[in-house]
C-alpha cells in the first residue's frame, strides 16, 4: 500500500479554496487503495528554521533543535512513500508554510555532490519519500502566478534527490466553487485531479495533459478583471 502526506499550507484550513481543490484528489487516492494523511500546516505551527547553523546536520544529525508540534510529525512524514504539497499562492507562500518546508532540513543527509552541474544531497536513509508532488491555488487568472512555488518544490525535489511527480496549478481557483450548480468545465476539473491521483499512484508522475485540464481557464480574461474589480 502506498502512503501519502497530504500537507495544506493554506491558513483558511479545511475552509480555503486550497482545500476544496484538494478533496477530489484525496477522494481519488483514497480509493485507489492509498493511506491518506492530511496535515495542516497552521495546526502544526512549525517555528521558524535555524539551519543556517546546521546543527541538525553536524552536532545532533537528523535532529532538529526545537521542540515542537513539527518534531512531533517527522516520523508520519518520514513513513510516507510520497509527500504532496498543497499550498495557496501568497507572495509567494504562507507563512506556516515556509516554516514548514524550511524544517525539513533534517530529513537532508549533509552529504553533498554535483549533479546535472548543480549542488545537491539526498535525504537520509530513515526518510522513505520517494516523490514530491505539488498542488497550487492562485487567485490571478493565469497559471503562470504559480511559477515561483513551482520552482521551490522543484528545487526541493532535486535537492532531495527524489522524483519531482507534477504540479497541479488551479488558477483562479474561487471561480472552481462560485456557483451552486457545477458547470461542465469545473467538472472537467474536479475530473482531471481525480485523474490526477490515478496518475501518481500508477505512473510515479501526473500526465502532462492532466495538469493542463487541472488549469483550464473558467472564465475570460476579461469577465475576470470585470469580477475582480467590481464592474
Amino acid at each position: 500500500m502506498t502512503t501519502i502526506v497530504l500537507i495544506n499550507g493554506s491558513p483558511r484550513l479545511d475552509k480555503g479554496n486550497t482545500a476544496f481543490v484538494l478533496a477530489p484528489f484525496q477522494e481519488s487516492l483514497e480509493q485507489q487503495g492509498a493511506e491518506v494523511q492530511l496535515l495542516y500546516t497552521s495546526k502544526i505551527k512549525a517555528k521558524p528554521c535555524n539551519c543556517g547553523r546546521f546543527i541538525c546536520w553536524y552536532r545532533s544529525p537528523g535532529e532538529c533543535i526545537h521542540k515542537d508540534a513539527m518534531v512531533d510529525v517527522y516520523p508520519l512524514l518520514k513513513t510516507a512513500d510520497i509527500l504532496v504539497l498543497a499550498t495557496p499562492v501568497y507572495i509567494p507562500l504562507p507563512g506556516d508554510f515556509q516554516n514548514f518546508i524550511n524544517r525539513l532540513c533534517p530529513f537532508i543527509h549533509p552529504e553533498i555532490a554535483f549533479r546535472e552541474g548543480r549542488t545537491r544531497a539526498q535525504f537520509r536513509e530513515d526518510v522513505h519519500i520517494q516523490t514530491i508532488a505539488l498542488l497550487v491555488t492562485t487567485g490571478w487568472w493565469e497559471r503562470e502566478n504559480a511559477d515561483t512555488v513551482i520552482r521551490i518544490a522543484e528545487e526541493l525535489a532535486a535537492v532531495a534527490g527524489v522524483k519531482f511527480g507534477g504540479a497541479m496549478v488551479r488558477p483562479h481557483a474561487h471561480e472552481l466553487q462560485r456557483e451552486n450548480i457545477i458547470s461542465k468545465d469545473q467538472q472537467s476539473v474536479i475530473e482531471a485531479l481525480k485523474s490526477a491521483a490515478v496518475d501518481l499512484l500508477t505512473e510515479g508522475s501526473i500526465n502532462p495533459r492532466t495538469l493542463d485540464a487541472i488549469s483550464l481557464p473558467l472564465v475570460s480574461r476579461e469577465d475576470f478583471i470585470n469580477n475582480w474589480n467590481g464592474n
